[in-house]
């Protein structure tokens, strides 16, 4: 299976299934030198982690890391970084009556048709649960952008259609549902307990805010900085859509109100969303990313078998209520996986910021 491998200087390649004996990766091409303790991976993985909350999946899993290489004494060594995170709370019998039938809305369909044969426990492979990895890697991601003054920010702005006004993006990291919005919280949980009452599922928007990237980071071309982003928060499984700046509204503004005014103290708006050319400009970068309803739903829904005789069923086992807060760490840290590779790429090629 091609395809578990992300990014170019810095590559995490990723390995596990959800209901196998553990996650995993290797991230290779993070410099020397640099700070990193187990608790700081396992910060963003607490974030991360199911049953935390009414729209996450009652599953519980420690998903406690353990660092198997690349550290020696709290610094890295520049060798490849192994990190491990077993899995405890399986409960595969919940999933034996969907072996040979079709979950709507799931990667069932292509992975046999894919594969010849699928793992039918929790998806496997395309679980999201794979995500666990992503998150470890783009914590040590985060690491190397901090060391050069770069941070990364990411907040719920839309959950089953109730929107979040973007008043405190910092504080949103505390916040339930990572809402940048005091008031937002106690409105998605009441619209997550009206849907969760009728078997169904909701989505949601995400916002990423990149801080302090320099000015000229991204390839003019194939590897524009806003291609990259795009293709990382795409690859998230539940992601349908991704904005940059001002996204699919700058489809409708004119050129005089779309561009970003330039003054001696900076620009004057940010519509580009911090990325001119596909090189950041120095402005927060911004992204948006898209989230579908999660597919498990427990309402009656038709489908085909493996033999493509036609059925119904209603998926049981655990499953989130929304993708959102959960999905959260994980834009996150593939926000910092792309920046951090193309940071590295510029310093590779000696060009100093």
């Amino acid at each position: 299976m091609s395809g578990n491998t992300f990014g170019a200087v810095l590559r995490l390649t990723t390995f596990g299934e959800s209901h196998g004996a553990a996650l995993g990766g290797v991230l290779d091409g993070c410099p020397s030198g640099l700070e990193l303790d187990e608790a700081v991976i396992q910060a963003e993985l607490d974030r991360r982690k199911p049953g935390g909350g009414i729209a996450s999946t009652a599953r519980k899993e420690a998903d406690r890391v353990r660092l198997l290489s690349g550290v020696f004494e709290g610094r890295t060594t520049g060798t490849p970084i192994g990190f491990v995170i077993e899995n405890s709370d399986q409960h595969s019998k919940d999933y034996d009556a969907l072996k040979d039938v079709f979950r709507p809305g799931h990667a069932d369909f292509g992975y046999q048709a894919k594969f010849g044969l699928r793992d039918h426990r929790g998806g496997g492979r395309s679980s999201g649960r794979e995500t666990v990895s992503r998150v470890a890697g783009g914590a040590i991601a985060q690491e190397i952008l901090r060391a050069e003054g770069v941070s990364v920010l990411a907040y719920t702005v839309e959950l089953g259609g109730i929107e979040a006004r973007v008043l405190d993006p910092e504080g949103a990291q505390a916040r339930p549902f990572f809402s940048p919005d005091p008031e937002a919280p106690a409105r998605f949980e009441e619209r997550i307990r009206e849907v969760k009452a009728q078997g169904d599922t909701l989505g949601g928007v995400v916002e990423v805010q990149v801080l302090g990237l320099p000015p000229g980071i991204g390839e003019p071309v194939f590897d524009k900085l806003d291609a990259r982003l795009a293709y990382a928060l795409m690859g998230v499984g539940a992601v349908k859509g991704v904005e940059i700046g001002a996204g699919t509204a700058a489809a409708r503004l004119t050129g005089s109100r779309n561009n970003d005014p330039m003054t001696p103290e900076g620009f004057a708006s940010n519509n580009a969303g911090g990325i001119l050319g596909g090189l950041s400009s120095g402005q927060p970068v911004v992204a948006r990313a898209f989230v579908k309803p999660i597919p498990s739903i427990a309402l009656e829904q038709h489908t085909v078998t493996a033999q493509g005789q036609a059925t119904t069923l209603r998926v049981g086992g655990r499953h989130d209520i929304c993708a959102i807060p959960r999905i959260v760490p994980v834009l996150k840290a593939m926000t910092a996986l792309a920046c951090a590779d193309l940071f590295l790429l510029d310093r590779r090629l000696g060009r100093e910021r």
